[in-house]
C-alpha cells in the first residue's frame, strides 16, 4: 500500500492507494499514530484509491479515531468506492466515523 501525505488549510490529507491488509497495516499504523502524537489534530483519510480494506486495516482506524478523539481531534473518510465503503457499513464504523464523498466535501466539514 502506499501512503501519499499532503497538508491543506491545517488538514493533514492522507491518500490511500492498494490494499489495507495484514501486510501493510503496521507500517500505516505507525505512521498515523505519529502523525497524531506530533499534534495532528485533523485527519482526512482519501480512499479513493483504496481496493481492499482487512480487519487488520479496520483495527488500525478505530485505534488511529479513538487516539485522536482523545487529543480533541478528528478523522474523516472520502471517496470511498462502494464495496469498501460497505465494509465500514457492516462493521458499523460509519455510527462514529464520518465518511464524505470527495475531499473538498471532508475539508469543508472541518
Amino acid at each position: 500500500m502506499e501512503v501519499v501525505e499532503k497538508k491543506q488549510d491545517g488538514i493533514c490529507i492522507l491518500t490511500l492507494s492498494g490494499r489495507l491488509d495484514a501486510n501493510s497495516s503496521e507500517e500505516f499504523r505507525e505512521k498515523i499514530l505519529q502523525l497524531i502524537e506530533d499534534g495532528t489534530k485533523k485527519v482526512i483519510l482519501d480512499c479513493e484509491n483504496l481496493d481492499y480494506i482487512s480487519s487488520a486495516g479496520l483495527r488500525v482506524v478505530l485505534e488511529a479515531t479513538k487516539e485522536i478523539k482523545r487529543n480533541e481531534g478528528k478523522i474523516m473518510l472520502c471517496a470511498l468506492q462502494d464495496y469498501i465503503k460497505e465494509v465500514f457499513e457492516v462493521a458499523k464504523f460509519d455510527a462514529f466515523l464520518p465518511i464524505g464523498g470527495s475531499v473538498e466535501e471532508a475539508i469543508k466539514t472541518f
